[in-house]
């Protein structure tokens, strides 16, 4: 379906191919009108699809999955000689919604609260004064009805958008776009926490520290409490599983570099 090709990272697929690729193939497939779901993969996502294999096949089925975090782009290379560019949902989202104003290709909001999308509506009017907002829903924050679901589906595709941006948090977002995949009759991009950086909600890492793969040490800073318990769980495990892949790959297996479709 795309230009992308896919590496397995461990048992966990990344869709593998310069920035641009991944922009040009998200606003073909829009423009297509597609049922696609584009996932931003990250540490955590990994180490979610590690510890849960009905998730790891939900991640490995999808359209597209983009190495989002820093360390994920810098382990193809490592791993298999595939020097990968990293495709955040920060810097995709604006790039994207440039593309979609571009290409007069409708969007959708899907996620997050009333105040936030009521905010993201004015800050795109603003920023992207061409770009058609075909709708902006805030679902509830609970478990949705068989019910209300078919509602959802009905209300998007009569809205006719040509991606909808979903943000509900992982692993939330992408089971909800898992879900909705053959029902959604647009490309759902899981864009979670880069609308409200987008916006100006939140304030991103400086370039110095998304380079070094620390954006997540200032995303600590900025809520500790919440997030201690992710981080250091989380990043533990991923050290010790590319630990022990790395000596799998790099001292039992001949290394052989993969090569890449550009």
């Amino acid at each position: 379906m795309t230009n992308l090709t896919k590496q397995p990272l461990k048992e966990f697929s990344i869709s593998t191919g310069k920035y641009g690729l991944f922009i040009d193939e998200i606003t073909r497939l829009a423009a297509a009108k597609v049922s696609a779901t584009v996932y931003y993969a990250n540490v955590h996502m990994f180490i979610e699809a590690y510890q849960n294999k009905a998730f790891l096949e939900l991640i490995n089925k999808s359209d597209i999955v983009t190495p989002d975090g820093q360390p994920l782009a810098w382990l193809m290379r490592l791993f298999y000689g595939i020097k990968q560019d990293r495709v955040s949902a920060m810097d995709t989202l604006p790039d994207l919604l440039q593309r979609m104003e571009k290409e007069n290709l409708p969007v959708y909001f899907y996620g997050g609260t009333q105040e936030m999308l009521d905010r993201t509506g004015k800050f795109v009017n603003e920023k992207y004064p061409k770009l058609v907002i075909s709708g902006l829903y805030s679902p509830p924050f609970r478990p949705l009805t068989e019910d209300e679901k078919s509602e959802i589906i009905k209300k998007i595709n009569k809205a006719s958008p040509a991606i909808v941006f979903v943000f509900l948090g992982c692993p939330k977002q992408e089971k909800w776009m898992a879900e909705m995949k053959g029902k959604v009759n647009a490309v759902m991009a899981g864009v979670g926490g880069a609308v409200p950086v987008t916006i100006g909600l939140q304030k991103r890492a400086p370039l110095w520290m998304q380079n070094l793969a620390l954006e997540w040490l200032y995303r600590f800073f900025q809520e500790p409490r919440r997030l201690f318990k992710r981080y250091a769980v989380t990043n533990s495990i991923f050290l010790w599983v590319m630990t022990k892949e790395f000596f799998k790959i790099k001292m039992i297996k001949p290394f052989k570099p993969v090569k890449q479709k550009v």
